[in-house]
């Protein structure tokens, strides 16, 4: 079973080239691992853990081939897109698998309308001169979805690039999968989704000004605005919290704070044991265990009250479970 992730050592020297950037020479001849990634889960690292030994094998870099933006979104700009890991975040998480670079594709309307085989011929072969690709069982590309992981093989066969078709990874019965991810998510359910992943969902936003009524309550938070297609439940939450070289265990809610309610959907996040302003300061927030949905209070008082339970509560539970979420507090690729 693909580990917990973990910074490796390999992951300092990590290489980003975008479309044919000039950091690209660096990663040709490379064993690439082609998707698109999003949460870069146990399954995903199945597929890259299979590049790295055939690139350790024939003594060639291994890369992430992956697309930006998400071909879902290109496809369905208007449709609500609740990805698992930001364009940056998804970069932090390769680097974390200690493979030695990543390889970002533009997909915009000519690489969407670019048939398989000119895919292969053009952009493998041609662009990036790749010594091998590996892939998912489920991974199609091209235009209309023409290239299946068959055509991929017979390509590879035709130019003389080594192809591995990874199959289904299943973790304790059930297959891991970004949707069933999300699923889990959406429903509160987050030490599932941290079991799928192999570690702590978790987001990444700026601190902002909020109206300052945590303070007056005696539990002042960082306010976090997500991205507005986050499916995550909205609910109270016991969160690990990494800002610059620090770490912090805390308490967050995820809502719109039904006894206040403004409108705004808010990441609202206290952190035990310290004092400071953190306005502005980049969080990276993991998601550690589900307390309760939102509630509405009778009174100011109750909802002290809960938030005193909360707290201790996080607390509990946070004692009970390792740090083992290196990546968190890092800094950006």
């Amino acid at each position: 079973m693909p580990p917990a992730m973990s910074i490796s050592a390999e992951s300092q020297q990590f290489v980003v080239a975008r479309d044919d950037g000039p950091a690209l020479d660096r990663l040709r001849r490379a064993v690439v691992a082609i998707g698109n990634f999003d949460g870069v889960h146990r399954g995903h690292c199945a597929v890259i853990g299979a590049a790295t030994e055939r690139a350790r094998g024939s003594h060639r870099p291994a890369a992430a081939l992956t697309f930006e933006p998400h071909p879902r979104s290109f496809f369905q700009p208007d449709a609500p897109s609740f990805r698992l890991s930001s364009a940056a975040a998804k970069l932090r998480l390769l680097a974390a698998t200690g493979i030695n670079g990543a390889i970002v594709l533009n997909f915009d309307a000519a690489l969407a309308s670019l048939p398989a085989e000119e895919f292969v011929s053009s952009i493998l072969v041609d662009r990036f001169a790749i010594s091998g690709a590996v892939i998912g069982f489920n991974f199609y590309f091209g235009k209309d979805r023409q290239g299946s992981p068959d055509f991929l093989v017979a390509q590879g066969a035709h130019h003389g690039f080594s192809v591995d078709v990874v199959p289904p990874f299943s973790l304790h019965g059930k297959r891991v999968s970004s949707g069933a991810i999300r699923d889990a998510l959406a429903a509160g359910r987050v030490a599932e989704a941290n079991d799928l992943l192999g570690y702590p969902w978790f987001v990444t936003g700026q601190v902002v000004h909020g109206d300052k009524r945590g303070r007056e309550l005696g539990y002042p938070t960082a306010n976090l605005r997500l991205d507005p297609d986050c499916g995550l439940k909205h609910g109270v939450y016991a969160v690990r919290v990494g800002v610059g070289g620090a770490r912090y265990d805390g308490v967050a809610n995820f809502g719109r704070r039904p006894m206040f309610d403004t409108g705004a959907v808010l990441l609202e996040v206290f952190l035990f044991d310290f004092s400071g302003d953190l306005y502005g300061a980049a969080l990276d927030v993991a998601f550690i265990a589900w307390i309760r949905p939102e509630m509405n209070f009778p009174n100011v008082e109750e909802l002290i009250r809960r938030m005193d339970d909360d707290s201790r509560h996080a607390r509990v539970t946070l004692a009970r479970m390792p740090d083992a979420f290196p990546i968190l507090g890092t800094p950006q690729v």
